[in-house]
């Protein structure tokens, strides 16, 4: 065990002294002193802290699983116990220091089957509801710095209690002089969150990088390369704003078929800077609240498909993708425009929120990932194989991403059946997932370390979305890998009809669109008939 003390010791003392010299530096370079000598009592505690807690968990690792033979019932059950106080002590170090850590934590709360399921449990049910909430001095300070007076004079009514409180910022309800009722996202100095970003993401970095050094198999690297590149963007509201409005142009213009069924909320620009964002309230239920959308009349298998087919629009034919869809991020009310049917059932939209990360796909990413999604939808091996390797995962690991992307093995992608794809949600999923998952962690995480960061973003956008879907339905549907299917295939057409340069290329395209178009049919027609046979079989057991 002397090793592993030394270890943390050095980590910590390492850590601290990155801290203890970045926060001198910034003493004698600051333009305000005594912000800096704040910084200066409070980041090295946090790299000491971020430190202690990385050696305290690989401590409990290796002292616990001492002498427990691999594969063991009695190590199994011993290291879910390590799994469950490791993911509480990361837990209260992502709530201590928060901003980046926090950021972390939301992620790890959705890779859901590729960290062990404590952690993804632990940080799901708290990341998403128990962030920070900052002070309203602190509120009234940002404001001043911005807009150069407090929110009650700029607004005519404006709550100082937050509704939200995410992990970068948080959202107070107010009201325009002219009575519109708005949102207001601030980025307040949690823990003078913009200041710190470089330190904390430095410590985040020595933390990582040390428990792969004694942890081979643990290598999450490459999500520190994306946090450092995607949290200035998210640090700047105005970014946010932009993304926001593109985001919904793309769908006016890309893909107006479901533009009417996807929103986001219209900014104020003149309230609005890079660390204030005052946006159109939304009244709406969050997308995983069951029961008030069920009260709204909205169907679940409906909203489901929505939301499929709005990011599945966004990845295959916009190439600008939101990618931080987990369900405090999506709102759902009845369609505006749409009136009840004689059931009482209305139309679904989708509003989209948190516009700060987005990712682009180039033209040949984009439509390499179509057609691997197209491929994974239309069991076609060969296809799977070629785009996967295109992509990034290699012909050694070209099943193994495949099955990352559906959370199905092999054997079951490639089935021709109809529902090769779908997940129940039901114990037997969830622990067929579990041994896929833990049976090839080590070349998980080596696939992981290959695939391009913008695909691992993408990565992130399916475990959001299947966390969505999960608790809608309780797993997967046919309706939503046809929508996927479809939308991908299309945008494959249009690729395909971009770089035709031949009048013979053009109609052996405008053929395979004909033929996609009908085995497209006959997924319908299948789907019909099967709805119908749930239908008939509900019917025959309420009589």
């Amino acid at each position: 065990m002397a090793w592993l003390w030394r270890a943390g010791a050095k980590l910590s003392l390492v850590a601290s002294a990155v801290g203890g010299g970045a926060t001198a530096a910034l003493i004698a370079t600051s333009d305000d002193p005594e912000m800096a000598l704040k910084l200066f009592a409070t980041v090295p505690h946090r790299l000491f802290r971020g430190a202690a807690t990385a050696a305290n968990i690989a401590f409990d690792y290796e002292y616990s699983l001492r002498g427990f033979p691999e594969g063991s019932s009695e190590r199994e059950r011993i290291k879910h116990e390590v799994h469950l106080r490791s993911a509480q002590k990361l837990q209260d170090l992502c709530f201590k220091n928060g901003g980046v850590y926090i950021k972390l934590g939301q992620h790890l709360g959705q890779l859901e089957y590729l960290v062990p399921e404590e952690y993804v449990q632990t940080m799901r049910e708290s990341m998403l509801n128990r962030c920070p909430v900052s002070s309203y001095e602190q509120v009234c300070n940002v404001f001043k710095k911005e807009l150069g007076d407090t929110p009650d004079k700029i607004f005519s009514e404006f709550d100082p209690v937050p509704i939200a409180s995410a992990s970068l910022a948080q959202v107070h309800v107010a009201r325009t002089h002219d009575g519109q009722k708005v949102a207001v996202k601030v980025l307040v100095q949690h823990t003078h969150m913009t200041d710190t970003a470089a330190a904390d993401h430095a410590t985040v970095e020595l933390v990582v990088n040390t428990l792969h050094r004694f942890f081979p198999s643990f290598d999450y690297r490459w999500l520190i390369d994306e946090i450092s590149e995607s949290l200035p963007k998210e640090l700047d509201f105005l970014t946010e704003a932009k993304n926001s409005e593109r985001c919904v142009e793309n769908f006016h213009k890309l893909s107006p078929h479901i533009a009417n069924y996807v929103y986001a909320p219209n900014v104020y620009w003149n309230l609005s800077t890079s660390k204030l964002l005052t946006m159109e309230f939304m009244d709406g239920a969050y997308v995983n609240d069951v029961k008030t959308i069920r009260k709204l009349g909205i169907n679940l298998h409906e909203l489901s498909t929505l939301v499929s087919q709005t990011f599945a629009e966004m990845m295959f034919k916009h190439g600008f993708v939101h990618c931080d869809p987990h369900a405090a991020n999506l709102l759902v009310r009845p369609l505006p425009s749409s009136k009840a049917s004689i059931w009482g059932r209305r139309k679904p939209q989708l509003i989209l929120l948190d516009h700060g990360l987005y990712k682009e796909l180039d033209f040949q990413t984009r439509t390499n990932y179509a057609s691997l999604w197209k491929a994974l939808v239309f069991a076609d091996a060969n296809a799977i194989k070629e785009y996967s390797t295109k992509l990034g995962a290699g012909e050694d690991l070209y099943a193994l991403f495949a099955g990352v992307l559906t959370m199905r093995p092999w054997n079951r992608v490639v089935d021709p059946s109809m529902d090769h794809l779908v997940i129940q949600g039901n114990e037997s999923d969830r622990l067929e997932l579990q041994m896929y998952a833990s049976q090839y962690f080590h070349q998980i995480s080596e696939l992981l370390r290959r695939l391009p960061r913008v695909i691992l973003l993408m990565l992130k956008t399916n475990d959001c979305l299947r966390a969505v879907n999960n608790s809608l339905l309780q797993g997967s549907s046919l309706e939503t890998f046809f929508v996927i299917g479809k939308v991908s295939s299309e945008a494959v057409i249009e690729a395909k009809m971009l770089q035709s340069k031949s009048l013979l290329t053009w109609l052996n395209i405008k053929l395979d669109k004909i033929l996609l178009e009908v085995r497209l049919w006959g997924m319908q027609v299948a789907l019909w008939l099967l709805q119908l046979r749930k239908s008939l079989s509900w019917y025959n057991q309420a009589l």
